[in-house]
């Protein structure tokens, strides 16, 4: 008798659905799509592009929270506009200090809560994202001021404690998994995979060593 099991339910990924839960909160639809990098319509729509577009260490979560973070500094009009206003075609000087403005805000926000690295910038800009200080707000320059405003306002803004907790229980699946990687993943358990990412399969040249997992470099403060 050949039995055949009935599927009513489907496996999700937990930090991609806390991630277009948030999204969904904020009014918009996140789309996945080989077409783009990352979008949003001025309609509602937020279109990221499907994994195998994005590097390595990018994921769902990180664009979502970057694409909110141009809608703090931009502030609730830009919601209308395609891409919060910015022109993606045509990259001028303002756009870019809009971009580093949104950088300083993501590096303050994911910060707080031990995501800075896990949820980094990415694209050209991630050079800037890293040399941010410990203190990402600070500086007189136009980016970090726009990106103070931005903070100073996000209180008044409907969905931030909706970010503040979406950035929480990210930290909190990645401590989880730090904490299995510290305890468990470094021990050898006699299964095919086992063992230090970093270390590599014996024998394997150094650059075709398969990458560490960013969960390994999660700091919660």
């Amino acid at each position: 008798m050949t039995y055949e099991r009935a599927v009513s339910l489907r496996y999700l990924d937990p930090i991609e659905e806390i991630w277009i839960s948030l999204a969904a909160a904020v009014g918009l639809r996140v789309q996945r799509s080989s077409e783009v990098f990352a979008s949003t319509d001025g309609r509602g729509v937020m279109r990221i592009g499907s994994s195998d577009t994005l590097d390595p260490d990018d994921c769902l979560a990180q664009m979502v929270l970057h694409e909110l973070c141009h809608a703090l500094v931009e502030g609730p009009q830009s919601a209308s506009h395609p891409d919060w206003g910015l022109r993606s075609d045509q990259r001028d000087s303002d756009d870019e200090l809009r971009e580093r403005a949104c950088l300083r805000v993501q590096a303050y926000m994911t910060q707080r809560f031990g995501l800075r690295e896990l949820l980094a910038a990415t694209t050209e800009f991630r050079q800037f994202y890293d040399e941010l200080s410990a203190s990402p707000l600070d500086g007189t320059t136009e980016d970090a001021r726009r990106a103070q405003r931005a903070i100073e306002g996000a209180q008044r803004v409907p969905w931030f404690a909706d970010l503040e907790c979406a950035l929480d229980a990210t930290a909190r699946i990645a401590e989880v998994v730090h904490e299995v990687w510290r305890r468990v993943g470094q021990q050898e358990v006699g299964r095919p995979g086992a063992g230090r990412a970093e270390a590599g399969p014996a024998g394997v040249e150094p650059a075709e060593r398969p990458l560490a997992s960013l969960w390994t470099v999660y700091r919660r403060t």
